[in-house]
């Protein structure tokens, strides 16, 4: 769990926190080992290597890069490198968010730049040793990158990273800049000007040339990307955190790649404000989180362009972040989304939760929580599932296969 440090919580610093999943383990739901950082970097998001073996994880204001050792003791990660020239090695890329490993790469993207804080930015690729490869900066008015412009904006904007290697494109989505996620969430709110300053696009690009080819109006701020996993599910799924509403990213009949407003989550004149969203692994279900009003919602999406609710939870006072297991069955969801976003409390919304989902009843039943304020830790992030062993295993002749492709 990547975790925010709090002043005067703890040693005040960012940290890896890993804690057993295990239920055969002695320390089943406990904390096992916390790797403090140094200082408060606004720990954000984080993703796991192309082989698993190390966890790449950013702060969103220092712009450093935490790479974790998770394979070696899983139990007990240790930190294997730090990039403290993001934005001099990028040429002004900002906030790094989203980090999606490729082939020997690894994408990052990125919130902002160094010229106005603002929201426009691009992606950085890095090789799997950390070093840096190439920039790639998303497309304007005033430089499209030879991209086709869809609807009214081109703001150039970023946030999340995906990619449908099978059909060769590459998705983006647009949120805001360093002076936006780094002010306090209610002076925000009551700044005009600030709260035109939200991307309002999806990118479509050709993922081999790393060119973007579209530009998709999606109003709103569209957030978290989450592609279909089926083989001939051509498709993704994203919410718009300002409009509430879900959104379809779909190729059509001619291979074009379209969006297309489906769903609206809860009401959206109450703003619930949808943050991380996940799909189950046989395309039926989407999760989508409301960080204002602490809930967890069920859409049955089996069909895409026609997403219902099925079922709804309140988890806590917040919530952001949903981590599934594979088999469905499990639900782990934790709290904090930015260090000034984060709802004023005594810390009794900082937590990882575990639940239960029975997928027949269509209802969560709560079995643990780690109370990251009580055991002095900071504002629990995003969480990712390290353990090397849970996705590989031995064949007759030796070689490495994970389960999934078994």
């Amino acid at each position: 769990v990547w975790t925010l440090g709090v002043e005067g919580l703890g040693d005040e610093q960012d940290k890896l926190v890993t804690i057993d999943v295990n239920p055969k383990s002695k320390t089943y739901s406990k904390v096992v080992s916390v790797l403090s950082v140094g200082g408060r970097n606004e720990a954000h998001h984080s993703g796991l290597s192309d082989d698993r073996h190390y966890l790449w994880a950013g702060g969103l204001d220092s712009n450093k890069i935490f790479i974790f050792d998770v394979h070696t003791n899983p139990r007990k990660p240790t930190l294997h490198k730090v990039i403290t020239d993001f934005v001099e090695k990028t040429g002004g890329i900002v906030g790094p968010h989203t980090f999606y490993a490729l082939p020997g790469r690894m994408m990052v993207s990125g919130l902002s730049n160094n010229k106005d804080n603002g929201g426009r930015t691009g992606l950085a690729e890095y090789n799997s040793k950390g070093e840096f490869v190439a920039s790639h900066w998303l497309p304007t008015d005033g430089d499209l990158r030879g991209a086709k412009k869809e609807g009214k904006f081109a703001d150039g904007y970023g946030y999340d990273v995906r990619v449908q290697p099978r059909r060769n494109i590459m998705l983006t989505s647009s949120f805001t800049g360093w002076s936006n996620y780094m002010m306090d969430f209610g002076q925000m709110l009551q700044d005009g000007e600030a709260m035109k300053r939200f991307g309002n696009t999806m990118v479509v690009w050709d993922l081999h040339t790393r060119k973007p080819k579209k530009v998709i109006d999606v109003p709103g701020a569209p957030l978290e990307i989450r592609c279909a996993w089926g083989a001939n599910n051509n498709y993704c799924f994203t919410t718009t955190a300002l409009t509430s509403k879900i959104w379809l990213i779909y190729e059509d009949e001619n291979g074009e790649w379209q969006g297309k407003a489906v769903a609206d989550i809860g009401d959206p004149a109450k703003v619930p404000l949808p943050v991380d969203i996940s799909i189950t692994s046989d395309d039926q279900g989407l999760w989508v989180n409301t960080f204002m009003d602490g809930n967890a919602r069920y859409f049955d999406i089996s069909d895409p362009f026609n997403p219902v609710q099925k079922y709804g939870e309140e988890i806590g006072g917040q919530v952001n972040m949903i981590s599934q297991s594979w088999d469905g069955k499990r639900a782990y969801f934790s709290t904090s989304l930015l260090g000034n976003w984060d709802k004023d409390s005594n810390g009794e919304m900082q937590w990882v939760k575990l639940y239960e989902w029975d997928d027949e009843k269509l209802e969560l039943s709560h079995k643990w929580t780690v109370d990251f304020y009580k055991e002095k830790l900071g504002r629990a992030h995003q969480m990712r599932f390290g353990a090397y062993s849970l996705y590989s295993s031995k064949t007759d002749n030796k070689k490495e296969v994970t389960l999934l492709d078994k």
